[in-house]
């Protein structure tokens, strides 16, 4: 007797046996096969128009992150961009505020047992050191893909960044009065790689917070802000709390450090953000359709330069003035008044770097209040800004050694004080419109692209102002005679 095979349908109370099973599951695959094929159901469930629904090189998560905008829980995207944006500017102002250090330490007569040549100029060399490299690689990054994707190249460009600054601790920490020239050429290396490393980083990071709203870019430039007020401060209390500016300066350079950690964890918690992932995926389609309507993979350069020039002109105009002003003819300004609130000890100190800080700073929160002028009229504003230029050389501005004949106009400590807070407080708030208006000038595919433009422009102007400075000697001793 044959066994009996088969199952039994508990819900209908029905047996069927294997061969009635198997002609039932025939009878199924050909009704199948008749049926119009469809989309998954949760893609049908939403009635999605045709071009929403090209997504087919993402996951349906990916999908629905893609069209549904989320919310940035506790502004955890805008303070994680507003903490790149001091850490992009962090190396650049620990050495600039570690002068002291270096001038007053390391190449002390004190310290070596003689007079070391390069000293008066050491922040001439740094300068210089420092701005080359910036503006070559800010450039260079906008057209190569360095490193091959964007986390590669921040974390190469964080990852040399805390490298130089493991070192530059380390050499603080030697006697070094036995070798002062190789001292400074090693300073001076570890300087163009620390800004190589860092310009390469910078573009990155607009190039990111390009692919969000504009206040994104807006935290980048706050960040850049509160770094010169952090630095300034960080500077003051290693002094206060140190014992000598050799451990000042392990301090500083130490904090400098952490800074850059935190930037390093910070960044790799962006893809893991939903509200970043959508803007991000965002962009991922409008390049797929980029790609597939164009023969070529590379973003159109010239036609992203060109509809966005102005903005980029813009960002130029504004740090070439305030880098022409701040700090170079800010700390020769002296004091005019001796009843003046501020002490001849503090006076560069506090209306220079302190005051300069807090209204950048001050500026640069404004357009998350109200934004204007629009694009169209930035410009105005922007070129007006170049009058400080002469203002500030009609203030009590002297340069050792140097023989004034332009006369000094400006000898009110309160005028010069507005003169600095008004420059500040433009600089940051009319940066940070510029930069926030140069992504939205092109196509949202392009955003990325436009934002390294931007940083480069940034760069830019910030060199040119630095390299104005070497001038003003020569202008204040002949200009006027």
């Amino acid at each position: 007797m044959s066994q009996f095979k088969g199952y039994y349908d508990d819900k209908n109370g029905i047996g069927y046996s294997q061969g009635m099973n198997n002609e039932l599951s025939e009878k199924a695959r050909l009704h199948q096969q008749q049926q119009p094929v469809k989309l998954q159901p949760a893609w049908e469930e939403n009635n999605l128009p045709d071009d929403e629904l090209n997504f087919r090189h993402l996951t349906m998560a990916e999908a629905s992150l893609a069209l549904h905008e989320p919310r940035d829980r506790n502004k955890f995207i805008y303070i994680t961009f507003l903490v790149h944006g001091i850490g992009v500017l962090t190396s650049w102002n620990m050495f600039i505020n570690a002068f002291e250090y270096f001038r007053f330490y390391k190449f002390s007569v004190e310290y070596i047992g003689f007079s070391f040549d390069y000293n008066s100029n050491f922040m001439q060399y740094l300068t210089f050191c420092s701005q080359i490299p910036a503006i070559v690689f800010s450039w260079v990054n906008v057209f190569l893909q360095l490193g091959g994707n964007i986390t590669v190249r921040i974390v190469w460009s964080i990852g040399v960044a805390i490298v130089v600054f493991i070192v530059t601790i380390l050499l603080a920490m030697l006697d070094t009065s036995e070798i002062p020239y190789a001292f400074f050429y090693v300073t001076l290396v570890c300087v163009v790689i620390l800004n190589s490393a860092n310009a390469i980083y910078q573009n990155t990071i607009f190039g990111m917070a390009a692919k969000l709203p504009g206040k994104y870019t807006g935290a980048i430039v706050i960040g850049n802000n509160i770094c010169g007020l952090f630095a300034s401060s960080v500077s003051s209390i290693s002094k206060l709390s140190a014992s000598n500016l050799k451990m000042a300066a392990i301090y500083y350079f130490i904090t400098a450090l952490f800074v850059l950690l935190i930037c390093f964890d910070t960044y790799f918690a962006l893809p893991l953000n939903k509200y970043y992932r959508h803007f991000d995926l965002k962009e991922k389609k409008e390049k797929q359709k980029a790609l597939a309507s164009s023969t070529g993979g590379r973003p159109p350069y010239w036609y992203i330069f060109r509809k966005a020039l102005p903005q980029l002109l813009n960002v130029y105009l504004v740090f070439f003035v305030t880098l022409s002003i701040f700090p170079t003819i800010q700390t020769g300004i002296t004091k005019s008044d001796p009843g003046f609130f501020v002490s001849e000890d503090f006076y560069s100190e506090i209306m220079c770097f302190m005051t300069f800080n807090l209204f950048a700073l001050i500026g640069s929160w404004l357009p998350s209040y109200f934004i204007w002028p629009g694009p169209k009229w930035l410009w105005i504003p922007v070129v007006l800004r170049l009058v400080y230029i002469p203002l500030f050389l009609l203030c009590n501005y002297n340069v050792e050694g140097v023989d004034r004949v332009l006369p000094i106009v400006i000898q009110n400590d309160y005028v010069y004080f507005y003169l600095s807070a008004t420059m500040a407080l433009s600089s940051g708030y009319l940066s940070s419109l510029a930069m926030m208006y140069v992504p939205s000038a092109v196509e949202e595919r392009y955003a990325t692209t436009a934002g390294m433009f931007a940083a480069a422009a940034l760069a830019s102007g910030i060199f040119s102002g630095i390299v104005m400075t070497f001038g003003w000697p020569w202008f204040i001793s002949h200009v006027g005679n």
